[in-house]
């Protein structure tokens, strides 16, 4: 049995926290953009703590598993 779950959590929360594509944390001219498909430095810093805060939750803390059969 394979386990897909933090797999699947880590897609999801790179494409959903990649910056600039959905928001933007700090933004270059309000405090969140949204949209702009730009990005900086802080931004990415920001976005990749968020990003190791997130999966350590759902992979570590709760456990998420999703199994397939061989």
């Amino acid at each position: 049995m394979s386990d897909w779950g933090p797999v699947v959590i880590a897609v999801v929360l790179f494409v959903l926290l990649s910056p600039g594509l959905l928001f933007q944390l700090p933004g270059r001219c309000h405090f969140v953009d949204f949209g702009n498909l730009q990005t900086s430095a802080v931004s990415i810093l920001v976005h990749s703590i968020i990003y190791f805060a997130l999966i350590a939750i759902f992979v570590i803390v709760i456990g998420v598993h999703i199994t397939t059969a061989d």
